[in-house]
């Protein structure tokens, strides 16, 4: 159990630092941003506060140095400079190596005293700068705006405990420590529970609190604190309507907290005794009970009379929960396969229909096919993730690069909600790190040669993503100098990639650079230069079922194109077949289906021509391509299908129709034939393999390019 509670803990602060790079950076931006100083605390100070309750006692300490940084910046004391957010942003590097390292190393713990070292150096002026009593007054005036931001609110929270609640790993008494630092409280304790002295366990909790909070937080800061309770621990909070007549009574705080009802309390008044007395003889509420609405009392007459009772316009209304819960992606990998299962089993269950031709049976299979299909949409749409998760973690990356070498490069970001599968966001990740990359050693000069250019001195970076069908366009482009393809081609004949006689297009020369080894920098770095990079980028993304383009003007800039399918689970096929055989062709690339009618005399070959819409179209033969025996039919078909820059034709059998498809993945045996880069079950138990469309393409036009120079 424990150990389950620690990982929910790890997932928590990791996301947590992930959220904190990008308030950091947006920090750094905007430095006097009060709600993302706030931000940055809070993530501080959850950390802090987990971590000790967990155990992690290095991050615990080491963070409350940085929380105690931020406490003065939120208040005024100390400004966000460019060395804060530096320092920061290494703090924040560093707990995460300090909670993938429990316990903490020597060395670990070397590092994190010298950076409490330097935010300690940091604050230090300005906390001597505050020593005078005029400073500090004008320092906690100009602090001032900043508290009273929000309305206050006076909360009653109570907090049962399980007994067990210690064997889980959480301290009660942290919690309610944390809880009174966000605003002014009041606790009280509740042991009657507790038994004598030789009878107490331990590991066991005998205690409850009440505690009485006012405080700018709204309800869903305050359990936060809480967050990681176990289910038999119950935690109640209730926001206290003051009101605008003065001091409370006794009756009818016990009366707001459900202790007591209202006839109840009027027949006892009736008898003209004390209360107090009274409640507990009469009643089944205990004496501290009483002791807890005393105590809520004095705590309300105590705001009021100190002004700082909430006005009405001022109060607002606590955000609603979340209505969503944490799931591991393991558990929506395993339902994605149960409803691959399921589109074949249907596929099984369409196919029995249709060879028995029973009504019923065939209404049971549509169906099926409609709950299926609408199971298959939504548990997709559940993998589904804005690509903006990992186009936050590249501003870092940008940051951290310009300084490196010496530029002024700014990242803009759009079409951050764009959606898509978690699975093919996951593989992006490294692709679009090499070309970020190159976007800023290759691509943006440093500030004089722009200034000389006529540019303006920051460069820029920009990283898009859009929908388009089935799959989405991202592009990252810079306006810095462009490809220089003079340099590209004399690094091609230097490497034997190319001939001297060769006439290249423009395009043509661009793709030299996704070639292996290839590289145009003048000296290695750790950033470029060994020819490692750009052709991993291209086998990456090919492997996704992608394309990547390079569209690049000298002077103005290069921009890099990819295309990528939403998703690599589930698709819609075309089935077709191809002697004994069938395959299936990714819908998302058909054009349309044509009668086979080659231009000129079949010879044979494995590819030939075709016109369509008033096109000329090279096919390949797939009979051929595959060795397919059996007999040939009279009248064959083409698909017509696109890789995003060409069209090409599929020469088949038949045109079997539309197919779900769930891909498996080939085996080691099928690993290097081109063409192929899946495969499916079909509803009759049988295997079809699924068409590279964009590798097939690549095959006919070097056939064709074979056959040119010949």
């Amino acid at each position: 159990m424990l150990e389950q509670m620690n990982a929910v803990f790890l997932e928590e602060a990791t996301e947590l630092l992930d959220n904190l790079e990008g308030q950091l950076l947006a920090l750094e931006e905007d430095p006097q941003n009060a709600e993302t100083i706030g931000a940055v605390f809070r993530a501080m100070h959850t950390i802090k506060g987990s971590a000790a309750m967990f155990g992690f006692d290095a991050v615990s300490h080491f963070t409350h140095e940085i929380e105690s940084t931020f406490d003065l910046v939120r208040n005024g004391i100390v400004p966000v400079t460019h060395e804060l957010i530096n320092f920061t942003l290494s703090a924040r590097d560093h707990i995460r190596d300090l909670l993938a390292a429990n316990p903490v190393p020597p060395e670990l713990q070397t590092v994190s005293d010298k950076i409490v070292s330097d935010f300690q150096r940091y604050v230090q002026p300005y906390k001597n700068d505050g020593n005078s009593e005029k400073s500090s007054e004008q320092k906690s005036s100009e602090a001032q705006p900043q508290k009273q931001a929000g309305a206050e609110n006076t909360w009653r929270i109570m907090f049962r405990p399980s007994a067990e609640i210690m064997r889980n790993g959480t301290r009660p008494a942290l919690l309610i420590k944390e809880l009174t630092e966000l605003g002014t409280s009041t606790v009280v304790p509740f042991y009657e529970s507790l038994p004598p002295l030789s009878e107490i366990d331990p590991e066991k909790c005998y205690f409850s609190w009440d505690v009485i909070l006012t405080t700018e937080k709204s309800e869903n800061d305050i359990q936060d604190v809480f967050i990681f309770l176990d289910n038999d621990s119950k935690v109640t909070c209730e926001k206290i309507d003051i009101g605008s007549s003065g001091t409370r009574k006794i009756g009818e705080i016990l009366v707001d907290r459900h202790e007591i009802n209202r006839s109840e309390l009027d027949s006892l008044i009736a008898q003209q005794k004390k209360l107090g007395q009274l409640l507990v003889e009469n009643t089944s509420i205990s004496k501290q009970q009483i002791q807890s609405a005393l105590a809520e009392q004095e705590h309300i007459t105590k705001i009021i009379s100190e002004g700082n009772k909430p006005k009405p316009s001022q109060t607002a209304q606590a955000p609603q929960a979340s209505q969503s819960i944490r799931v591991s992606s393991e558990k929506l990998d395993q339902l994605i396969d149960l409803v691959g299962e399921m589109v074949t089993f249907n596929a099984r269950l369409s196919q029995l229909a249709q060879d028995m031709k029973l009504p019923a049976l065939t209404s049971l299979s549509e169906s099926s096919e409609r709950l299926i299909l609408s199971l298959r949409d939504t548990s997709m749409d559940m993998r589904m993730l804005p690509i903006g998760t990992i186009f936050s973690r590249f501003r870092r990356l940008v940051r951290d690069l310009a300084a490196e070498l010496g530029k002024n490069i700014e990242m803009v970001t759009e079409g951050a909600e764009t959606e898509l599968d978690k699975t093919v966001i996951e593989k992006l990740n490294d692709p679009l790190v090499h070309l970020i990359r190159n976007a800023a050693d290759h691509g943006v000069e440093t500030p004089d040669v722009r200034v000389a250019a006529g540019k303006n001195a920051q460069g820029t970076i920009t990283l898009s993503a859009k929908h388009a069908g089935a799959f989405v366009h991202i592009t990252i482009a810079d306006d810095g100098a462009g490809i220089n393809r003079e340099r590209v081609r004399q690094k091609g004949l230097e490497k034997g990639l190319i001939k001297a006689e060769d006439k290249l297009s423009d395009s043509e020369i661009d793709e030299l650079i996704f070639r292996p080894g290839f590289s145009t920098a003048a000296k290695v770095s750790d950033i470029s230069g060994r020819g490692v990079g750009m052709d991993v980028v291209k086998r990456n993304i090919t492997t996704l079922g992608g394309t990547i383009a390079i569209e690049s003007t000298p002077g103005k800039g290069s921009a890099f194109i990819l295309k990528i399918p939403l998703t690599l689970a589930i698709i819609e096929g075309m089935l077709v077949q191809i002697g004994e055989n069938k395959y299936v062709i990714p819908l998302t690339n058909v054009d349309e289906c044509v009668e086979y009618e080659p231009e000129g005399e079949d010879d044979g070959g494995m590819c030939s021509h075709i016109t369509a819409r008033g096109q000329f179209l090279p096919c390949i033969n797939m009979r051929r391509y595959f060795d397919e025996k059996g007999e040939q039919p009279i009248d064959e078909q083409v698909v017509v299908v696109n890789d995003q820059t060409s069209k090409i034709g599929i020469i088949v059998d038949k045109v079997i129709g539309n197919h779900q498809t769930v891909i498996k993945p080939l085996g080691k045996l099928y690993k290097n034939i081109e063409g192929l880069s899946g495969a499916t079950i079909l509803g009759d138990g049988s295997v079809a393999l699924i068409f590279d469309v964009f590798k097939l393409s690549a095959v006919v036009h070097r056939l064709e390019q074979e056959n040119i120079s010949r």
